[in-house]
């Protein structure tokens, strides 16, 4: 027995189209920017003697609340990078 042929047969006309177009990539690249600003907001330094001195700035409303905020909001956008839509202009 011959194989079948898929009943959709491809245009020779029609170019290839990437999964994602050029704006999901800029848009990817702002998210993973946020990320690493996230990130950047987390750190910070330590104590030298931790043994006898403590570090309040280490419980900061910075390093505690903001930096956690700002690592997901980079991941909900990543996200919405991915999942958007590529424009699909035909030019002529």
């Amino acid at each position: 027995m011959k194989k079948e042929q898929s009943a959709v047969k491809a245009d020779p006309d029609k170019k290839r189209q990437m999964a994602l177009g050029p704006e999901n990539y800029q848009l990817m690249l702002i998210g993973f920017a946020v990320i690493v600003l996230g990130f950047i907001l987390m750190i910070g330094g330590g104590s030298e003697d931790p043994v006898h001195v403590f570090d309040e700035s280490m419980f900061s409303f910075r390093r505690i609340t903001l930096a956690p905020i700002v690592v997901l909001a980079g991941f909900v956008f990543e996200i919405y990078a991915i999942m958007k839509k590529p424009n699909t202009k035909k030019e002529d």
